[in-house]
């Protein structure tokens, strides 16, 4: 039996009644009716449950869905995804400040740098948090100050938490040989290829179209996986956000926007807004905002001449300020500036978040980025080690904070030997084009298109 991950309506319709809370909907007649017709909860970790619903189950959910996008959000005024609302319920919208590219060499960093976060997430996404700290603690590797390994773990240990089935044959540190295909490489590298065929001036019918060409369905997850779908049922951009997607504000958008931040160096307006047209095709609201603090925050870094404090202040000043990403990127970091111990500000998060959010929201996890690049001031191993150990999308999340902590360091020689050598300049992807590529060839095409008008 084939059950496809994050596409079938019983299993989509648990996750938008969430949503639809969050968001500010009232969704508890529609659910009433959910629950009366026997209808499941939503898979807690996975993408899809076990078993088969009935046909009229389906049917139920595939319209209960749509009722549930109709409902009125009392959040609508404070979080909207038209870019010119977005910019009015930002008061410091940020200017541009003229600024050289970095050279090759720091744009390889912060490829590298997210790599080497993302690799180190990887053999622990989603497992919960004290899985993740009783694994590192069982091999003698908390605080994280390395790779992952089976090494010295109990059995019995790894029989009650088994590591992502997906990645530890290529992910542990004894099996590493280059840095294996995953998403989070996947996406900027398909940004890389965007802007080399239609140049910073690219239109959201340009990301579509290139998804249709060079992005294997099968390799897309949650919003990008349903926005896909909605391409191919003849749905038109930016619509593809929001039918029967209730991952809109999730991740899925963030990752993909480094390369609007790298090829926008001292133009966090441009960065954002570039980001932007990339993430409404998957994403609504706080999901978006989540890409564009990212997009800003790496375009503040990418000058050369500021801190990650200042590189976050000015990620967070795209995010409309009565949002619930504001709150909580801010409520990050007051977290990291009030505490010396990092455990404690990850259970603060998970206590405020992680019962109302999905471990792939956007908003937790963009609220560890902060927090993690805010408690190391910036170092390297600081960064990548505690946006991995806070448990959440730990793959994405530590690529997220490789990438700017590198672009921060500005050389690859400034990343220690021990993360970067196993990597050995070489990424798989499912990008073709990019399959095998060097860190230090995508470095000399980004300089390119950073410095293309």
């Amino acid at each position: 039996m084939l059950r496809l991950t994050w596409v079938q309506p019983e299993d989509l319709l648990g996750h938008e009644l969430r949503q639809a809370r969050l968001d500010g909907r009232e969704p508890s007649r529609i659910e009433e009716r959910w629950r009366a017709a026997g209808g499941p909860d939503a898979p807690d970790r996975a993408g899809a449950s076990p078993h088969r619903v009935s046909r009229y189950l389906r049917l139920l959910a595939e319209d209960l869905l749509d009722e549930l996008a109709d409902l009125p959000s009392r959040l609508a005024d404070d979080e909207p995804t038209e870019l010119s609302a977005i910019r009015a319920a930002c008061p410091d919208w940020p200017g541009a400040r003229p600024a050289g590219s970095p050279g090759p060499l720091a744009f390889e960093a912060s490829w590298l740098g997210r790599a080497v976060g993302c690799l180190l997430g990887k053999p622990v996404e989603k497992l919960p948090l004290d899985a993740l700290r009783a694994l590192a603690r069982a091999s003698g590797n908390w605080p994280l100050g390395g790779y992952f390994t089976a090494r010295g773990v109990p059995v019995e240990l790894l029989r009650a938490h088994p590591w992502n089935r997906r990645s530890a044959a290529t992910s542990l540190a004894e099996n590493i040989d280059g840095m294996p295909e995953d998403d989070d490489l996947d996406y900027p590298l398909l940004n890389l290829l965007l802007l080399q065929r239609h140049g910073k001036g690219f239109s959201t019918a340009d990301v579509a179209r290139l998804w249709l060409q060079e992005l294997p369905p099968g390799r897309t997850f949650t919003a990008e996986r349903l926005a896909y779908r909605n391409l191919l049922s003849g749905v038109e951009p930016p619509h593809t956000a929001r039918h029967r997607n209730p991952f809109r504000e999730w991740i899925g958008a963030l990752i993909r926007a480094d390369v609007h931040g790298w090829t926008n160096p001292g133009d966090p307006a441009a960065a954002a807004e570039q980001a932007y047209r990339d993430a409404v095709l998957t994403h609504t609201a706080n999901g978006v905002y989540a890409a564009m603090f990212t997009a800003a925050a790496l375009a503040a870094a990418a000058t050369g001449d500021h801190d990650v404090h200042s590189c976050l202040r000015v990620g967070r000043s795209v995010v409309p300020h009565r949002s619930r990403l504001a709150g909580a990127v801010d409520h990050a970091v007051r977290l990291a500036c009030g505490h010396d111990d990092f455990d404690t500000v990850v259970d603060e998060l998970h206590a405020a978040y992680s019962p109302a959010h999905h471990w792939v929201h956007a908003l937790p996890n963009t609220a560890l980025l902060a927090a993690a690049l805010t408690h190391a001031d910036g170092d390297f191993t600081g960064s990548i080690r505690r946006a991995v150990a806070g448990g959440l999308d730990t793959d994405s999340v530590g690529a997220s904070a490789g990438a700017l902590a590198g672009l921060l360091a500005g050389s690859p020689a400034a990343i220690p030997e021990h993360w970067r050598a196993p990597l050995k300049n070489r990424l798989a992807t499912a990008v073709a084009d990019f399959d095998g590529t060097g860190f230090d060839t995508l470095a000399h095409l980004t300089h390119l298109e950073a410095n293309r008008p």
